[in-house]
């Protein structure tokens, strides 16, 4: 029976909404102007996202005590039409002064008149090359681009010039994720609102809608904000992304399930906030549980290694929360506040002949012949057909026709349904084994044009691909010799020298020592970012420690082999962590153990079909080089959890209807009242991350096409037919050990339910 109905005194009605109305403009006021402001506290450097007590990490901590500085190195490659003569190198070294002396450059020592290293020739005389040591960290990307205009102002004539290395890659990468800020969300909105649009065939709700979303990413964004500018959390241009579109697809998805309840409720009462009253009492429970689902699944990654994983979880799970306040006070006050003009031009009529309007809430479920106890669907046999079971006629009434049509099919051959769908999915599975996401070198990582990753290719035609990039190797003073010897004998090491302070290795110069420890700068024959190159600096870690227990190894090189490793380890631990914690959610909503089981498992192959089925399409259709190593694990935690969101709308739904219906009859009416508005919010949610693809970041694209793809074979396949004909086959069995599993001789018996109303009829149709 329903909870009686709650109806405010009038004062109350114009305060309340008009109170959280304004809290929620504040909120934005304040927010809005943070949101073009998140560059400025966000770092995309690879180096900061490893723990402190990773090797790399404590050998750049030791390298910085030898530069005195932590400049980021950029390589400034100027490639000639002819080999360059010896006496043309003067003017190269102009160019190298000129470029010593722009702001954000390293300033000279004593006794050297820049701290730029070049000209270097190659050895074919076709190029030559400046090591440029850049200080401003913090605006590498103005630094950068004050050195391509010098560079290409000051070239000389027939050179094509290139600025590359770490500090190019890196300035590129921030023009890369320049769209974030504006384009990105831009794209996410005008598809949200086009399919609010074409489902709800309204002017003012799609309005509404977003408004609660862009309020909700606004206030998370202020919170996020601040915790970035007090370095509590370290943001990147990925996670600012997948921020803004993680907070409007799930703002949505909740603002479209509680839409649909207040809807439902206008057809029955007369009242806008009596209806809301029922909206939130059917619409809260599930909302709060999928919120919730999201939010501990997010923070599960403050179990990572990596620092750009764990603070993903916070930002996001912040992002969540706000999404979940904004649909359940924003949206509500919005939506009384309009009343029935939210769905203008078609507003819901209420139904005068309807026993539910002006009457008792529980009158239209006590009207009409009961449903006896042996027609709740537990006497058909299991996997027979079932066109004449009671459970069809009662559960699919008033059900509009393509939900009728999916209900008569699960009900009829419910294991013919799961078992063509498990199969499907198993198929789709099997092209995991082709996903390849050990990391990618960095020159992949940006799809756009890029002049660092050009010039990355040049300088490995004309120089060691690992030129600018070395191998960092920290080692005790006492073990100096024959640790270099031991670096020098290693294959796929060009060349190895201690660092004397200078730009470039000086034969026979004396190495500085800082605390009894000395550098040792080695070149590698292959790219910095390649495996090739991950393979040498395994090989050191796995050599050197017979000369020095004590050495460290580390660079580019070492970072990118460490970050990939940590995200692999995170892997294996942070997956079983959520989804534990999510059956734990789920057996508590469900107050079952056998459902939660189901859900968990559908939602699990659901995850793995999407990555076989991207593997398929990165490696065969989009030819990616491959993918980067946390994409598992940031897809599986995006894919379950909002995967499990739609079964929860689904199945409390379910367990609602089965109180009232018995089991197989509420799976059926579940089912058909819920099909529009869940298969609504996987379109909206599917869109919204389909918009980080414009990112021209490989992560993002493969994260965008894992999630998308993945949200909607969920909401299709597995939501429509997977979930409900297991369940139909099981009947009660899916609510063991609760009274819902005990047959009706025991104590249980459905109560009594009426035919639907027109309004449902109408509604639902």
């Amino acid at each position: 029976m329903e909870a009686k109905d709650w109806k405010p005194k009038r004062w109350l009605r114009i305060v309340l909404p008009t109170v959280l109305i304004l809290a929620w403009l504040a909120a934005a006021g304040f927010g809005g102007p943070t949101f073009g402001k998140l560059s400025s506290v966000s770092s995309n450097e690879q180096s900061t996202f490893l723990p402190a007590n990773a090797e790399s990490t404590m050998a750049g901590q030791w390298q910085q005590k030898f530069l005195d500085s932590d400049s980021i190195p950029a390589l400034v490659l100027l490639v000639a039409d002819q080999a360059i003569a010896p006496a043309q190198l003067g003017a190269y070294a102009d160019l190298g002064e000129k470029l010593g002396q722009l702001p954000g450059v390293q300033q000279a020592g004593s006794g050297s008149t820049t701290a730029v290293a070049g000209p270097i020739p190659s050895e074919d005389g076709k190029a030559v090359q400046f090591v440029v040591p850049i200080t401003d960290t913090g605006d590498v990307d103005g630094v950068v681009t004050d050195l391509r205009s010098a560079v290409e102002d000051g070239k000389p004539t027939g050179t094509t010039a290139y600025v590359t290395g770490p500090a190019g890659l890196t300035a590129d990468l921030v023009k890369a994720f320049g769209g974030i800020d504006g384009v990105l969300l831009l794209v996410a909105l005008v598809a949200v609102f086009v399919i609010l649009l074409v489902v709800y065939r309204s002017l003012v709700l799609p309005f509404l809608v977003l408004l609660t979303s862009v309020f909700a990413l606004t206030a998370a964004i202020l919170l996020v904000y601040a915790f970035a500018s007090w370095d509590w959390i370290k943001l990147s241009g990925q996670s600012q992304g997948i921020l803004s579109i993680l907070v409007i697809g799930a703002a949505t998805d909740y603002s479209l399930l509680l839409v649909a309840r207040y809807r439902e409720a206008l057809h029955l009462v007369e009242s806008t906030w009596v209806a809301m009253g029922r909206a939130l009492r059917g619409a809260w429970e599930p909302i709060v549980a999928s919120g919730s689902t999201v939010i501990l699944a997010l923070l599960c990654l403050l179990v990572s290694d990596l620092n750009s994983n764990r603070s993903l979880g916070p930002i996001a799970a912040i992002g969540i929360v706000f999404s979940l306040l904004s649909a359940l006070t924003f949206l509500p006050a919005l939506l009384v506040a309009f009343g029935r003009i939210s769905f203008w031009p078609f507003r819901p009529k209420l139904e005068r002949g309807n026993p539910g309007a002006g009457t008792a809430p529980a009158a239209r479920h006590r009207a009409g012949s009961a449903i006896p106890a042996s027609g709740a669907g537990a006497s058909a046999p299991i996997g027979g057909s079932r066109a004449s079971d009671p459970a069809v006629g009662v559960g699919l009434a008033g059900v509009g026709r393509l939900w009728t049509g999916v209900g008569r099919l699960i009900a009829r051959r419910p294991r013919m349904v799961w078992l063509l769908s498990l199969v499907l999915l198993l198929a789709a599975s099997a092209g995991v084994l082709q996903l390849r996401a050990a990391g990618v070198s960095q020159t992949d990582v940006i799809l756009a044009q890029s002049d660092a990753v050009d010039g990355q290719k040049e300088l490995g035609k004309h120089f060691d691909a690992g030129s600018g990039s070395p191998v960092v190797i920290v080692t005790a003073q006492g073990t100096r010799d024959s640790v270099l010897a031991a670096v020098q004998k290693q294959q796929g090491i060009s060349a190895a020298s201690f660092y004397s302070g200078s730009g470039r290795p000086v034969p026979g110069a004396e190495p500085v020592v800082k605390d009894g420890r000395v550098l040792v700068n080695a070149t590698l024959n292959s790219e910095a970012d390649s495996s090739e190159a991950e393979e040498v600096v395994r090989n050191l870690r796995a050599d050197l420690p017979s000369s020095d227990p004590d050495v460290l190894v580390g660079g580019v090189t070492a970072t990118a082999l460490d970050t990939n490793d940590t995200a692999q380890r995170d892997l294996v631990k942070i997956i079983p962590l959520v989804l534990g914690v999510i059956l734990i959610i789920l057996m508590l909503l469900l107050r079952s153990v056998v459902a939660p089981l189901l859900l968990i498992a559908s939602v699990v192959l659901s995850y793995a079909s999407a990555l076989g089925v991207s593997a398929l399409v990165f490696n065969n259709i989009l030819g990616f080089p491959g993918a980067d190593a946390s994409v598992p694990l940031f897809g599986f935690v995006f894919l379950v959890a909002l995967g499990v969101d739609y079964n929860i709308f689904l199945m409390t739904r379910v367990r609602e209807e089965s109180l009232r219906l018995g089991t197989r009859p509420g799976i059926l009416r579940g089912l058909g009242v819920t099909g529009g508005v869940i298969t609504s919010a996987g379109v909206v949610l599917a869109a919204t991350f389909a918009a980080l693809g414009i990112i021209p970041i490989l992560f993002l694209v493969q994260i965008a096409f894992i999630v998308a793809f993945g949200v909607l074979l969920d909401t299709v396949l597995v939501r429509s037919l997977l979930v409900p004909a297991v369940s139909y086959d099981l009947g009660k069995a899916i609510w063991w050990p609760s009274k819902l599993a005990r047959p009706a001789s025991q104590g249980f018996e459905p109560e009594p339910v009426a035919g639907p109303s027109p309004a449902l009829e109408r509604l639902v149709r």
